[in-house]
């Protein structure tokens, strides 16, 4: 029985050596990522800011435009979420805390007697909503740990479609914004229509109301201008928010798997006490039945030649009896 069990632990410590090489590796591979991404959030910062700075200038200068981006519905009817997941798992609390934040806004709005469309990026939002009977769009999934720009546009020009073709009311991301490798928090942000409060909000900074259009002259007019950056806009406001989510995922994953490889040590050593602790009493078993064996065998043969000597004394006091009868 000792040994069965014995057995069974070793193959269990086994199985969780295995299992704390991989999430190790896990682990360092999300820490050499995590650098990567930083890299790419920071190096997409000065286009977003100077973007931003741009269109603060031109609507400075007096640049109007017909663009359905900056008109504005005098009632909102329908919102619609990009919700910014992984497309994969084995990250913590990374895609539950983006999950729950855009449920949130759903259940408020169809309680407020609004209508909703949630647009999932990553595989692991479309299948939370989608099995839970929610109203999707369009899915986009497959680069979550490392978005390319042309990602970014396809999803702004999909949402933009939406808003004007008057499906939507209004467009708001819902991400985890990456602040440093030990912190991260999931925020929602408003995309279209851009009102100046939009403009100026860029990736979750206070922007600045100082306006600088009359220190430039612009060529051709700001309008025609402002026609053409608004969608480069919207698209680097999501590029910038995919950037932050890829982030946010490998610093998660990294924490996980540092916690997963921290547990599997742990649960190998009190296997191992359990182990050795089962190893010494089938020992002390094994010794105890030794003994108790030996000792049985010298008490039986001890028995046995007490019970020929004394057969040898009867045979012999009888024996001068019967010659004396003859």
């Amino acid at each position: 029985m000792a040994g069965g069990q014995e057995r069974i632990l070793r193959s269990r410590i086994k199985s969780m050596q295995a299992t704390k090489k991989i999430t190790r590796a896990m682990e360092l591979i999300a820490g050499s990522r995590i650098v990567k991404a930083q890299q790419r959030v920071q190096a997409a910062v000065p286009y977003s800011e100077q973007i931003t700075e741009v269109v603060k200038d031109l609507a400075a200068a007096g640049g109007s435009s017909d663009s359905p981006l900056l008109a504005g519905r005098d009632e909102v009817r329908t919102t619609c979420y990009v919700v910014i997941t992984a497309d994969r798992g084995l990250c913590g609390g990374y895609n539950t805390g983006v999950q729950r934040a855009a449920e949130g806004e759903v259940k408020a709005d169809v309680l407020a007697g609004r209508d909703y469309r949630i647009v999932p990026v990553g595989k692991k939002s479309d299948g939370y909503f989608r099995f839970r009977g929610y109203q999707l769009g369009e899915t986009f999934s497959g680069f979550s740990d490392s978005p390319s720009y042309e990602d970014a546009r396809a999803i702004g020009r999909y949402v933009v479609g939406l808003f004007a073709s008057g499906e939507v009311d209004r467009v708001e991301l819902v991400y985890t914004r990456f602040i440093t490798a030990g912190s991260q928090e999931v925020v929602l942000r408003p995309l279209v229509p851009l009102s100046g409060d939009t403009v100026a909000g860029g990736d979750g900074k206070a922007g600045s109301n100082e306006g600088s259009g009359g220190d430039y002259e612009f060529e051709p007019d700001p309008s025609t201008i402002l026609d053409t950056l608004l969608p480069r806009y919207v698209e680097a406001r999501i590029y910038a928010a995919l950037l932050n989510a890829a982030a946010s995922e490998h610093a998660f994953r990294q924490r996980a798997m540092k916690s997963a490889t921290d547990n599997a040590e742990e649960l190998i050593r009190n296997l191992s006490i359990i182990m050795n602790r089962a190893r010494q009493d089938a020992i002390t078993t094994e010794i105890m039945e030794i003994v108790g064996g030996a000792e049985a065998l010298g008490s039986t043969k001890a028995s046995s030649t007490r019970y020929i000597d004394l057969g040898d004394l009867v045979t012999a006091g009888q024996n001068p009896a019967q010659h004396g009868d003859n």
